[in-house]
């Protein structure tokens, strides 16, 4: 099974990523965590660490591009098929370095995506 990575998971249920969590767990989706503080959403555990994710098929992010460039680097090592860059999270510059390491540049929203069955 394919792999998502939620990143920017937040435990707040209002939150589009903790949503996110909820529907892609609700779609039989296998789901990773990464947010700024641990704890659990529908029964993913969030990490505060990428340390030992593997096998990522999917990053779908929850966070905005000036945070982002903290993380260019631990995404791309992560070598996912593609990044999801969910609505608000834009961001050109890190479009350009995912493309240059042969990862898929996705502008979607993974919400909208799950609920048209288009999220493959």
């Amino acid at each position: 099974m394919k792999k998502t990575l939620v990143f920017g998971a937040s435990l707040k249920p209002y939150r589009y990523s903790h949503v996110a969590i909820k529907r892609l767990v609700e779609a039989s989706q296998e789901v990773l965590g990464f947010g700024l503080r641990e704890g659990t959403v529908a029964g993913v555990q969030i990490r505060t660490s990428c340390d030992g994710f593997k096998e990522v098929d999917t990053v779908t992010l929850y966070m905005n591009p000036k945070r982002q460039r903290q993380f260019y680097q631990t995404i791309i090592d992560l070598n996912p098929r593609r990044v999801i860059f969910n609505p608000g999270t834009e961001n050109p510059e890190f479009y350009q370095l995912l493309r240059e390491a042969g990862i898929e540049v996705e502008v979607a929203c993974t919400l909208v995506l799950l609920s048209m069955g288009q999220y493959n």
